[in-house]
C-alpha cells in the first residue's frame, strides 16, 4: 500500500476533478504483478492502468488501491467492474470514496464474491488527497485564501503601493502553492488597480505549461489591455458579488480547489459567508501604521466575536538577498459546513 501511495503521489499529475490514486497488483506469493496510477481527468484510472499492464496475469491477484474503486461511469468506466471482469480475487483499499457519485465500489465487489478490506493507511491516503476529499464533503471547491501583510496587518500603504511587501522567496512559494490549485480568483478592483497576470511561474519566472483558470469576481467591466485578458491562460469573469454563486460556477467547471488572492473586500465576502477553508499568510518584518488592511469589515464590534484561526504550520522563508518572511498556514474554526 505504501508503494501504491508513492505511485499516487507521482509529480506532475494534474489535479482538478479527480483524486490522486495508485494501485499495485500482487500475486498470491507476494510478487508484484503490475502497477498503475491515475494521470489526470480522462485518462485510465489507477486500477485500469494496472490491469492493462498485467493482462491475464491479473486473475487471482490482490489489488491494493489507495482509494475505494469507483462504481460509476464518467469519462471512464467503473473500476469495480474492471476488477471483477479481470478476475481479481481480493481488493484492499485505503480511503473510502467521499464522492457520492462514485461511491459503492466496495459493495459491488463484495456482491461479486471478491474479498474486500478497507482502512489500510487510510489517513495517509486522505492526507495525499486532503483538499479533494474536503471538497467532496463540502460539495464545493476548497478555498485557500492567500495574502501578504506587514506586522501591523497592512496589505498596502496609504498611497496604494504594495510591491513588494512579500519577499522574493515568499513570491516563489506562492507560485508553488498556486500550481496545486484549479482556479485563482481576484475582484475587479484588484484587476483595475494592480493589473495582475494571475499566472503560475517557476523559480526563474517562466510560465508553467499548466495554468489555472483565472477568475475575476465583480460587476464592473474589465478594462481593455489588462493582463488577465491575454492568452496566457483562460479567464472567467463572474459578474456577481456572491461567493456562493462563484463557487457553484467553478464546481460546475470541475474546479475543486480555489486559490483566493483578491483584495480585502473579496476576502471579507468569503470570510463572512464562512467559505474560507484555509488561510496562508506571508508576514513581512515591516510596519506601515496606515494603509489598506488585509481584510475589510467583517461586522465584528467586540473582541468576543473575533474570528479565531488554528495555526497548522509556521515556516520561515529565507533568502540571501532579502529579509525573511514568515508563512503562517491556518484553518478557520469551526470548519465550514456543507452548502445546501
Amino acid at each position: 500500500m505504501r508503494r501504491a501511495l508513492e505511485l499516487a503521489a507521482t509529480p506532475g499529475v494534474p489535479l482538478g476533478p479527480n483524486p490522486r490514486v495508485g494501485c499495485v497488483l500482487l500475486a498470491r506469493d507476494g510478487r508484484v504483478v503490475a502497477e498503475g496510477y491515475h494521470r489526470g481527468a480522462g485518462t485510465p484510472h489507477a486500477e485500469v492502468e494496472a490491469l492493462a499492464a498485467a493482462g491475464s496475469a491479473a486473475r487471482g491477484t490482490t489489488a491494493l488501491v489507495t482509494l475505494e474503486p469507483c462504481n460509476h461511469t464518467g469519462r471512464t468506466g467503473p473500476c469495480a467492474e474492471a476488477l471483477i471482469e479481470a478476475g481479481v480475487a481480493r481488493v484492499v483499499f485505503a480511503q473510502s470514496d467521499p464522492n457520492p457519485t462514485a461511491q459503492g465500489g466496495a459493495a459491488r465487489l463484495r456482491a461479486a464474491g471478491l474479498t474486500v478490506e478497507s482502512g489500510l493507511l487510510a489517513e495517509e491516503s486522505r492526507v495525499l488527497n486532503r483538499i479533494w476529499s474536503r471538497a467532496m464533503e463540502l460539495g464545493r471547491p476548497f478555498v485557500t485564501w492567500k495574502f501578504a501583510a506587514t506586522l501591523d496587518g497592512r496589505s498596502a500603504a496609504g498611497d496604494g503601493t504594495s510591491r513588494w511587501i512579500s519577499s522574493p522567496e515568499a513570491r516563489r512559494d506562492t507560485h508553488r502553492l498556486r500550481a496545486d490549485a484549479d482556479a485563482i480568483l481576484v475582484g475587479t478592483g484588484t484587476v483595475i488597480d494592480d493589473d495582475p497576470a494571475l499566472t503560475v511561474r517557476d523559480a526563474q519566472d517562466r510560465p508553467l505549461p499548466r495554468q489555472l483558470l483565472r477568475v475575476v469576481m465583480g460587476e464592473r467591466d474589465i478594462p481593455a489591455g489588462r493582463r488577465v485578458l491575454d492568452d496566457s491562460a483562460e479567464t472567467l469573469h463572474l459578474r456577481t458579488h456572491d461567493p456562493r454563486e462563484v463557487l457553484a460556477a467553478l464546481w460546475a467547471r470541475d474546479a475543486r480547489h480555489l486559490f483566493l488572492e483578491g483584495g480585502p473586500t473579496v476576502a471579507a465576502a468569503f470570510l463572512r459567508a464562512g467559505l474560507v477553508d484555509e488561510v496562508v499568510c506571508y508576514l513581512a518584518p515591516m510596519l506601515l501604521g496606515s494603509g489598506r488592511a488585509a481584510v475589510a469589515d467583517l461586522g465584528i464590534d467586540t473582541i468576543a466575536d473575533a474570528r479565531h484561526l488554528e495555526v497548522t504550520d509556521i515556516s520561515i522563508l529565507e533568502a540571501p538577498d532579502s529579509a525573511p518572511n514568515i508563512r503562517l498556514t491556518l484553518s478557520p474554526e469551526p470548519p465550514a459546513t456543507k452548502e445546501q
